[in-house]
Formats: structure tokens, sequence, C-alpha cells
């Protein structure tokens, strides 16, 4: 139902919201095949975590423009017995190969100051950081789940062994980019079968991507990081010109973080930190809505529209100058997620005009020492997962590694290209991402 005062306010839109309940768990992803995946869990007495795992891993097959083991993200999670959350941060690195100058900039300016000549680090096998998906599902269910990897495994596996339909989703997906999948044969191979795009329901099989996922279940994630594909990953990449080696992968590691929290308006905010920058710009920017009338200004009203674009730009021009990697850059995160420092800012909006804005001056108030998909479960205990993973973009570099079916990310492209700067290369660098999984609490 529409309530009342999006009508007095006058929105051009009528959103509508629908209550989904359950009694012994729920689990929310961007596929069917994959919340099922996780049901089938709880049904046989997992947990959260054994339920968003096996979620994540079923995503990998049927979604896998979207997320891969290949891949990297954050989880944000609630252990309802010690009432803590855990914060895990799984995001790529730049190999130990990689330098400020690896890409050449087309650009020192917006809006192609991304982009290198040739998209080296956007397609091909340049643009790929070196994972940390399958590290932390594995470390996350062997520590946490109830299960096993081999139980959490076992829906990915029989659909990429199996097949599924292709989803519209997907098709209109391998359609837009079906000139740089074509590039690449073991791509090429599985989504553009003949030389064209599947129809909408056509079934998919992924075979070696099986197979891969069956080693996996059976040694754990060293098949990756010191095993068969590892191996086969690194001598692909020799072979074209890429840099993760083998001892990229067995140096990878992932970290856990102390999640950032914030307020508004009476309700607690838990969300991931740097790398992911976020959180931290979630909290800063409703730091900054905090004292307007949002309600009032109606949804999708040209005031509540300038208003939402005036805080977005205010966060992103402090998002560029002072977020990396923290362990390469003292960040001002507190001072960015402080409400002194939002109201200081706050009188810099003008609700009549559009304006540029510059980074402000987060360390006065500092006082620190120093397309993706998302999925959530949640079981009968109070225990939560929220996870958000990707390969960055659209199947990632698009490279996929012959005889494992593994997409690799394209991640390196979230890199400042431009030596010099906050977010720019550096060997073993985590890159920033703007990707975020949070929790809400009435306090």
């Amino acid at each position: 139902m529409t309530p009342d005062w999006y009508r007095k306010a006058g929105s051009p839109f009528a959103p509508e919201k629908k209550s989904a309940v359950g009694s012994r768990g729920m689990v929310a992803s961007n596929h069917p095949l994959a919340s099922a995946a996780g049901v089938e869990m709880l049904a046989m007495g997992g947990n959260a975590v054994d339920a968003a795992i096996a979620t994540a891993f079923a995503l990998t097959v049927v979604e896998p423009m979207m997320v891969g083991i290949f891949g990297a993200g954050l989880v944000n999670y609630y252990d309802a017995a010690s009432g803590q959350f855990a914060h895990i941060d799984n995001y790529t690195v730049a190999p130990a190969a990689a330098t400020p100058e690896l890409y050449t900039p087309v650009s020192d300016t917006w809006p192609d100051y991304l982009e290198t000549i040739e998209q080296r680090n956007r397609v091909g096998y340049l643009a790929a950081g070196v994972p940390g998906a399958l590290k932390s599902w594995c470390q996350l269910e062997a520590q946490v789940g109830r299960l096993g990897l081999d139980t959490v495994l076992q829906p990915a596996i029989r659909h990429a062994a199996r097949g599924f339909p292709a989803s519209a989703y997907l098709v209109d997906i391998i359609i837009a980019h079906r000139a740089p999948l074509s590039r690449f044969p073991a791509t090429r191979e599985i989504f553009l079968p003949g030389g064209a795009p599947p129809s909408a329901g056509q079934p998919i099989v992924r075979s070696d991507y099986a197979r891969t996922l069956s080693r996996i279940a059976q040694e754990g994630p060293d098949a990756l990081y010191d095993g068969e594909i590892g191996e086969r990953v690194a001598r692909d990449m020799a072979a074209n010109d890429g840099l993760i080696t083998m001892d990229d992968l067995r140096n990878y590691r992932i970290h856990q973080r102390e999640p950032l929290r914030g307020t508004y308006r009476g309700y607690e905010v838990v969300s991931v930190g740097p790398t992911s920058s976020g959180g931290t710009h979630i909290i800063q920017m409703l730091n900054l809505l905090e004292p307007f009338d949002i309600a009032g200004m109606g949804f999708g009203t040209a005031t509540g529209i300038h208003l939402l674009a005036e805080v977005l730009k205010m966060a992103f021009a402090d998002r560029f100058a002072y977020l990396g990697d923290p362990a390469f850059i003292k960040l001002p995160t507190q001072g960015l997620i402080s409400k002194a420092y939002a109201e200081q800012r706050r009188g810099e909006i003008d609700l009549e005009r559009a304006q540029d804005y510059r980074a402000g001056q987060p360390h006065t108030f500092n006082s620190e020492s120093q397309n993706t998909t998302h999925l959530t479960a949640a079981d009968g205990e109070g225990n939560v997962v929220a996870m958000t993973q990707t390969i960055h973009e659209a199947f990632g570099s698009k490279v996929t590694v012959p005889g494992t079916g593994m997409i690799l990310n394209n991640t390196m492209y979230l890199f400042d290209p431009h030596p010099g700067h906050a977010n720019s290369i550096a060997p073993g660098k985590r890159m920033l991402s703007s990707i975020r999984c949070y929790a809400v609490d009435d306090l």
C-alpha cells in the first residue's frame, strides 16, 4: 500500500512494499535457485552461515556475470548468542608485480579518469586482482557453519553439472557484452554457444566449473590457493602477460575488521569499514540527511532528489581524496562518520542550487589512532549473514581460465590508474570498493 504521506507530498512515484515472513529462517538473493540452495541448508538443520555460503556458491553458477570464487567482497555476520558483529574483508589485492604505472590513463579528468589504453585495467588478464572470495567463504563455513563445505557446495555442483535455465537477465547481459566475451575461447564456449547468445530458458551446462567445485569440496580452498586450480591460473596468466602467480595466491590473506557504527534517528547502523568506502559514506550521508524533513519532501520529488544528489556529491569528493587501503595510508574514517563533521558540512548544501564540492577536513574530527550481488540469510536462532560479493563488472575481466570454468574478476579497474593518490596501485594493496553490507538495529 502507498502511505498517505507520499500522496500528500505530491510524489510522482507510488512505491509498494510486500512483506515476507519465515518462522525458521529466511534467505534473500537475486536468483531463486540460489535462495533455494540456502533454504535447503536451513531445512537440513544448518544455520545462517551454511545458508549464506550455499547461496553464494550457487550464485557463482546461476548468476556468473555478478559473482565468482575468483572474486571479492565483504561479509557482515551477527552472532545472536554473543550479540557481536564480525566484519570479514575478502576483497582482492594487487599482484606483487603490479606498479603505480601499470596502466596508461587516457584522461586526467572525469568521466574518463579511470579509463586506460586498450582497457587493460578492465578487460583481460591484467584486469584481475588476487581473489579473496573462496578463501573467506570456506573459512567462515569451517569456523561457524554446521554442515561442512562438501554439503553446502552440493546445490552449486548440481546446477553446474546438470545445467540451469538461462534467465532473461543473464541473456540480456551476455548480449550487452558479446564482443569482449567472444575474445576468450573458454568464456565464448559457455556463454556464446555456436557464436550466439543463449535464449531465455535455454539450459546452460558448466561441466568444467562443476569439476572445479567438486575439487574444492574435497580439498578446500587450497585447491585454488596452493593446488591444481591455482596452478592452472598461474600458467594461463604467464601465457597471456598476466601478473598473478602462485606466490600471489599463497600469500593472500583475508582480514577481520571492526565494523563501523553510526546512528540515524534512533537506529544504530552497523556496516563495513575500509577497504570498502560504502559503510563509511552511508553513515556520513545519513548524518548529513538526519535534520532534513525527507518525508515532507516526498519520494521522487525534485527537492528530494536534489538533496540526495548534493549529499552524494559531497561524500564522493571525500571518498576520492581520503579513502584507500588502511594498510597503506592513514584514513580519517572516524572524522568522516562523526556528527560534528556532518554539521559543519551541511551548511554548504543549497536546496535551491546544484553545486560542485571539494573534499572537506575530516581529520579535524578524527579520533582514530590511524555490476555485484548481495545476499542475506537469517536463521531461527537470530544469526544473520549479510554478504556483498562481486567480480566487479559484468563477467569481470571476461576471462575464463581454460579447464576450470572459473571467471576472473576485473577489480583492478577500481584502482586509480594515476600514481600518487590514496587509491593508486601498489603491490599487495587492496583496492577501494563502494560495496557495503549493513544491519540496522532499533536502539
